[in-house]
């Protein structure tokens, strides 16, 4: 008993210890872009602001022209919520594809699908670029919203999670006059509902925080997501970081709501998904 409770309260202080590494960067910039300009760059260290000042997200959202940090939000938005819905609508229906229906070559398609996994996604950049230029969707939100709507591992997640639903169900159906269609859609989809969940907070925050592809593909600075367009915010306030704190703040509170209000659901699902037979 008592090498248990040492046991516990170890991991106990361990995870404590790396809650106040992760928490510390987060709560010094929260406090740096509420100091002014001359206070951060003062002599001293003050980890409080000892004025506290709304300037710096007052010039970012209202005073600033050049780089439009509330556009590039709402253009994030687009893109996230849109890649997420394209996300699961493809990745449910591949997922009962590659279970429930039967037609020639199925398997060795799902191995070629997994085998492509081996390959870095950079290789793909070029070639994409230029199938993006023939459907003339470069610099449009498009390009940034379709690619990658196939996820390999999505697809794996998820059809990995249909293996494990009975197909007496499916039969069941079928008896009573059911399609695949609705089969699919009252009782395949209602039953993986816990691991879309994981698909979407995944797809939103891949989405959102994608760099380097948006950067390639959008050219005009109004067409940006915001996470590229931090990096034009840098280099236009390289010299005010409290300006450069402001925004990088501004980018992380939709995926920090999202897994708080959702962080219930996402734990669910994940332990539902961990016992799902392969």
């Amino acid at each position: 008993m008592k090498h248990y409770r040492a046991s516990k309260l170890a991991a106990f202080l361990f995870l404590l210890i790396m809650a106040i590494v992760w928490a510390f960067p987060i709560l010094w910039g929260v406090f740096t872009s509420f100091k002014s300009e001359e206070e951060i760059t003062a002599a001293g260290v003050s980890f409080l602001p000892i004025h506290w000042s709304m300037s710096n997200y007052v010039e970012l959202l209202f005073d600033n022209d050049s780089t439009p940090i509330v556009k590039w939000f709402t253009n994030s938005l687009i893109i996230a919520t849109s890649h997420t819905v394209l996300v699961l609508v493809v990745v449910s229906l591949a997922a009962y594809g590659y279970t429930r229906l039967h037609f020639k070559g199925r398997d060795f398609l799902f191995g070629v699908l997994l085998a492509s996994m081996m390959f870095p996604s950079v290789v793909n950049l070029i070639p994409l670029y230029g199938i993006m230029e023939q459907l003339g969707w470069v610099n449009n939100l498009l390009a940034v919203i379709v690619p990658g709507a196939a996820g390999v591992f999505n697809v794996f997640l998820v059809r990995q999670f249909v293996l494990g639903i009975p197909k007496t169900f499916d039969e069941s159906a079928r008896i009573d006059g059911a399609n695949e269609f609705q089969i699919f859609w009252h009782i395949i989809l209602p039953l993986i509902r816990p691991v879309l969940t994981v698909v979407a907070l995944f797809s939103f925050t891949g989405a959102w925080n994608d760099f380097l592809w948006p950067s390639i593909i959008l050219h005009d600075v109004e067409k940006l997501p915001i996470t590229p367009g931090l990096q034009l915010l840098q280099g236009q306030y390289l010299t005010y970081p409290g300006i450069g704190t402001a925004g990088a703040l501004i980018a992380l509170v939709p995926t920090f709501l999202l897994y708080l209000f959702a962080q219930r659901y996402f734990m669910q699902s994940m332990a539902l998904s961990t016992g799902v037979k392969g």
